[in-house]
This record gives structure tokens, C-alpha cells and sequence, in this order.
């Protein structure tokens, strides 16, 4: 998830970038750069690390010109260091990009032998070789940008300059948000509103397969070579709020970012055939493996728990899950057929770095999932099984959501992968899976729609101090990291018990001011997790109930009811993990705590 923004107009451009960029360096923290068209042509400045870097850069080596394109990049294809950080450049052409682009493999084969020299490891360097040479052919700016993004397949969104069109710029996206933003003899486009609000509140949320013709004096929007008309909007959000997206709370803004997260941990990954292509992650070392360990902490145990019941389920591979700062004190009984596996979520988390080390050290075969490239625990595995890349994005709230459901996908992914490399799916269920999973995004948007639901349960759910959360299956694993929400950012005592449990325990304390969240699936499970929840209401607890459409007649035995879309049962923790987010989120708010930076926590544990 990187920051764009690109200006055109009377201002000094550099200076314009660099203030637009920094509030849009949560997007993309590992380079940046710019590049200006002035008196003496196309330059840029780039460099890694932190944006203040690239303002030390310009500091030494200004650039001049109203023109320009800049990027703060969050690293996907490549590592993070100055040669890979954009603008990417190609004779007269430069180019910015947030997405993948998932053919760009074949596109760099055929740019080569056309001559074109890299000089990166990007995805984003063939847009640049790929507008530059038809510019070759004669084309104008738009023409060659149009034809370009006609050849890419994924998810982009892009500005593009060039020297010789020194009074005009493209922008183009699919699938990645783009604003334009339209002021008085000058005009922006930038991924989020931050960047653009000091300027003008007038903007255009360009559409998929949109492409903006920008200049000075106006702009043209285009849409399958079409000249069509947008609504701009008047944006009334203060800077400060607008880099929120206009949501209260960072976490919230992430909420419901999570649709596009998962979509963007698919991307690439999906073979039309039941393939799964995992880049960074070698299925080929995988041979004889005959016992798989899950280590992790918190939120990333959770979702290792509904990873055991995908790889067992899809794969037909035994699977222990274990916290990362007991396994790595115990003693290690390991075979050749063992492999483990840590999930973390900042790719620094102390206790698995080092559960992962001490296997390692002794032969076995490690790998990771995690959401930053190159972090400690991406290099620790890079020359083992390797890296299964979340794709989540920066995460700014200390409280985990997009980076647990993304990390449930992964290893839902993760399991598939394995069972198509040992013989253990056929084609065509894995196909079927794939097709499922292709869905889930627009399930997670149907879900989120119910938001304002869940809000309107604040004040009552606020009235308690005590929480007790339910769940069976591959529900349990939620139930926990529903419970654990709360805790965190709300300060209210919660547990999570498998619902089977309740009754050996659990139960001595249901009173009528001890509530009980509980989650009911549309699976085999569900007849026995609605007696528990008759054996509560018998007692007198208060039950909010979570369950999917079609079963309005449990209305019976809750106080409270939020219906999620029905999906398959292996999606499930995904789907139902949004509501018990925004539970946490709207108690917390609605008591007035800390939500994105609550007491006591850090968001990536980094000591023992």
C-alpha cells in the first residue's frame, strides 16, 4: 500500500511532493522519491529508508519545476533501498505505481528483448519501459499510457510523466484508489485526501478502469477511451482527520480496509487451473512432510489456530500450534518430516524469532508469514521454506484487524498450496476453493455494511464489566481474538472458551450481569452451540448473538442479533471476525478509551 501524488501548476513541485508524501508515509515507509520536469528536463531524487532521507536529498540536490510525480513505496516486488524505489524511469518516462502488476514477469521478458535494460527487481519498472517504448512508436503521452495499461494485468493505480509533454501528466487505476483533486490553475491526484486537502477540497474519486489527462488548466477523464463526466465532492474533513480517511479512529479506517487487504493478499496468487502461486514461499521443500508447527503470540496464535483446522482439513497434515515463548524454551523432538511455521505480523516479533532460530539451528526446515518485507523473521526463513508476504499493509493501530484476517487468508492459501504440491486436492476442489476465496472480499463488504448495527449495541454492551465469548469450530479460534479485542482497547475483563466448555466451568458465572458473545456458524456444529446458548439464557445471562442469514429464528435465545452473510464454512473466521472488531471498537469508543494506541501496548513486540 504506497503513497502517490503527483502536482501540476505554479508551485514549486518538489516542495509540493514532499508535503504531500509525508502525510502519506503510514501508505509506505521503506524509500521515497520524486521526480520533476523543469527548465533542464526530467530529474528525480530518490532514497531509502524514512521520507526525511529524501528531504535531506532534495536539501542537497534540489530539483526545480511546477510538474512532478512522488512516491512513498511500501516494498512488495524487490527489496527496500534507492535503486527500487520509485519514480522508475525510462528514457523520457517516469512512472509511479501503488498495486501489483501481475504479468509483469512476461512484460519484462518482452521488454528485454526489445532492448530495454532494468536496473530494478520492481514489478513497476515495465510501465515505464512499456509507455516509453511506445512512445517510441510515435504515440503521445495519453495514447502511450492508454495502450500501456491495456497490457497490464492486476491492480495499479498510476501518474505518469514525461520530459517531452512538459505541460501535462497521466494518471490511470484499477483496482487501487487514486483521488484527483482540481484547484484553481493548478491540479493534484494522490492515493489518500491527506495529500491534497492544503490545496483544494474539490475532488474526483476516479473509478475502475479510469484514466485522467491532467494539466494546469484542467483535466479530461477518460474510461474506455471515452471522454466521461465525474462528480467532484466537496471535502469538509480537516487535514488531520481526512488522513484517517474521515474515520474516527486509525483502527476503524482499517476495519474496513480489510475488504481491499485481502484482495490484495490474493492478488497474483490464484491460478485459473487451482494453482496456487505462492512468490516468496518454496512448496518444493516441502516433500515428506509429515507434521507442520504453528508458532506465534496473540492475535497471530489466533489465526494459527484456524490455519491448524484449513492445512489439517485441506491437506491431511497433522498440525500443532504453539506460543512462541513456551516452545522456545522446550525441548524439541523433530524429525525430518517436521517444518514450522512463524506468524507475525511485524516480521519482529521477539519470542517467535527466536522459537524460529533455535529449530532452524537444529536442521529443521522454517518459514513465516508475515507483513513487512525483509523484516528479521523474512531473512531468518528467506533461504528455507521462505515468506508467505500478508500483503496487509501498514497497520497504524496497535490493536490488530486487517493483518489477523489477511494472516487466516495466507494460511488458507498456505494450505491449499501444500495440498496441490503433495497430490492431496484435485484440481477441481481446488478450484472450487479458489473460486470461494476470489468471493471473499465481497462478502467482507457485505458484512462491513452492517456496521452502524453493531454501533447502535455500544451503549448497551458498554452497561457490563465482564464478558464471556463463545464459539465452536473454526469459530472457537475467534471467539478468543473477540474476547482479546475488547480487552485491548476497551479495559473490560473477557475470555473466550470453546462453547463445549462453558459447562465445565464458565457457567458459575453467568449472572444477569455477566454477558455472553456468542458465535453460531451455519455448520454441523450449530444445533450444539445453540443449546449452550439455551443453558446461558436459562441462567439469566444476557447473549448477544453473532450467526449468519437464515437463521433470524435464534432471535429466541438472544438479547441482541447481528446476522452476517452466509459463506462457506472455511471462511467463516474471516466473516465473523469483522463484527466482533467492531464491537470492541464501538464499546471502546463509546467509553472513551485510547482505541489506536491503548495503555500498556506496543504494536510489535520486539523484547522478551
Amino acid at each position: 500500500m504506497c503513497g502517490i501524488v503527483g502536482y501540476i501548476g505554479s508551485e514549486s513541485a518538489a516542495e509540493v511532493l514532499v508535503d504531500g508524501l509525508k502525510t502519506l508515509e503510514y501508505r509506505g515507509y521503506d524509500s521515497a522519491g520524486v521526480a520533476v520536469i523543469g527548465a533542464q528536463g526530467l530529474d528525480r531524487r530518490r532514497a531509502e529508508g524514512k521520507l526525511k532521507n529524501l528531504s535531506k536529498r532534495l536539501r542537497a540536490e534540489p530539483l526545480s519545476g511546477s510538474l512532478g510525480i512522488g512516491h512513498t513505496r511500501w516494498a512488495t516486488h524487490g527489496r527496500p533501498n534507492e535503486t527500487n524505489a520509485h519514480p522508475h524511469r525510462s528514457g523520457s518516462v517516469a512512472v509511479v505505481h501503488n498495486g501489483i502488476i501481475e504479468n509483469y514477469a512476461e512484460l519484462r521478458t518482452e521488454l528485454q528483448a526489445g532492448g530495454a535494460v532494468f536496473h530494478s527487481e520492481t514489478d513497476t519498472e515495465v510501465v515505464a519501459h512499456l509507455v516509453a517504448s511506445l512512445r517510441d512508436q510515435g504515440m503521445d503521452l495519453k495514447t502511450a499510457v492508454e495502450s500501456a495499461i491495456k497490457r497490464l494485468e492486476g491492480a495499479y493505480a498510476i501518474a505518469v510523466v514525461d520530459e517531452d509533454f512538459p505541460d501535462e501528466f497521466i494518471a490511470a487505476r484499477l483496482a487501487s484508489p487514486l483521488i484527483l483533486a482540481l484547484g484553481e490553475g493548478e491540479n493534484l491526484v494522490a492515493s489518500d485526501l491527506p495529500a491534497v486537502l492544503p490545496y483544494t477540497r474539490d475532488v474526483v474519486f476516479l473509478e475502475e478502469g479510469d484514466l485522467a489527462h491532467i494539466r494546469r488548466d484542467g483535466v479530461t477523464i477518460y474510461h474506455q477511451g471515452e471522454v466521461v463526466e465525474r462528480q467532484s465532492k466537496h471535502i469538509k474533513w480537516s487535514p488531520a482527520a481526512a488522513q484517517k480517511g474521515g474515520y474516527k479512529h486509525f483502527m476503524l479506517k482499517e476495519i474496513f480496509e480489510q475488504p481491499r487487504a485481502i484482495s490484495d493478499t490474493l492478488s497474483g496468487r490464484l491460478g485459473q487451473n487451482g494453482e496456487v502461486h505462492l512468490e516468496h514461499f518454496d512448496f518444493g521443500r516441502v516433500e515428506g512432510v509429515e507434521h507442520i508447527s504453528l508458532v506465534a503470540c496473540g492475535t497471530s496464535w489466533h489465526a494459527a489456530l484456524v490455519g491448524r483446522d484449513l492445512i489439517e482439513n485441506i491437506a491431511g497434515i497433522p498440525v500443532s500450534v504453539e506460543y512462541a515463548h513456551e516452545y522456545r524454551y522446550r525441548r524439541h523432538l523433530m524429525g525430518a518430516g517436521d517444518l514450522v511455521l512463524g506468524i507475525s505480523q511485524s516480521g519482529e516479533t521477539a519470542d517467535t524469532l527466536a522459537a524460529l532460530g533455535e529449530v532452524k539451528s537444529q536442521g529443521v526446515r522454517v518459514g513465516c508469514i508475515t507483513n513487512v518485507l525483509e523484516s528479521a523473521v523474512a531473512r531468518l526463513c528467506s533461504d528455507s521454506l521462505g515468506v508467505i508476504y500478508t500483503h496487509a499493509g501498514p497497520e497504524i493501530g496497535v490493536a490488530s484487524t486487517k493483518a489477523f484476517t489477511t494472516q487466516m487468508v495466507s494460511l488458507h492459501l498456505l494450505a491449499l498450496g501444500l495440498a496441490r504440491q503433495l497430490g492431496r486436492i484435485s484440481a477441481e476442489r481446488s478450484k472450487a476453493e479458489i473460486e470461494d476465496l476470489r468471493h471473499l472480499p465481497h462478502w467482507m463488504e457485505q458484512t462491513l455494511e452492517a456496521s452502524k448495527d453493531i454501533a447502535e449495541l455500544a451503549p448497551f454492551a458498554s452497561e457490563f464489566d465482564n464478558y464471556l465469548f463463545l464459539g465452536r469450530g473454526t469459530l472457537f479460534p475467534v471467539a478468543l481474538e473477540g474476547a482479546l479485542k475488547l480487552k485491548e482497547i476497551s479495559y473490560l475483563h473477557a475470555e473466550g472458551y470453546a462453547s463445549g466448555e462453558m459447562k465445565h466451568g464458565p457457567i458459575a458465572l453467568i449472572t444477569e450481569q455477566f454477558p455472553t458473545v456468542a458465535l453460531v456458524g451455519d455448520d454441523a456444529l450449530k444445533a450444539k452451540a445453540v443449546s449452550n446458548i439455551e443453558e446461558i439464557k436459562a441462567r439469566g445471562g444476557p447473549v448477544i448473538l453473532v450467526a449468519s442469514e437464515g437463521s433470524e429464528e435464534l432471535a429466541r435465545v438472544a438479547d441482541k442479533v447481528v446476522l452476517v452473510p452466509k459463506v462457506p464454512e472455511r471462511l467463516q473466521p474471516v466473516i465473523y471476525s469483522l463484527p466482533m472488531q467492531l464491537l470492541a471498537y464501538h464499546v471502546a469508543d463509546h467509553l472513551g478509551t485510547d482505541v489506536d494506541q491503548p495503555r500498556n501496548l506496543a504494536k510489535s513486540v520486539t523484547v522478551e
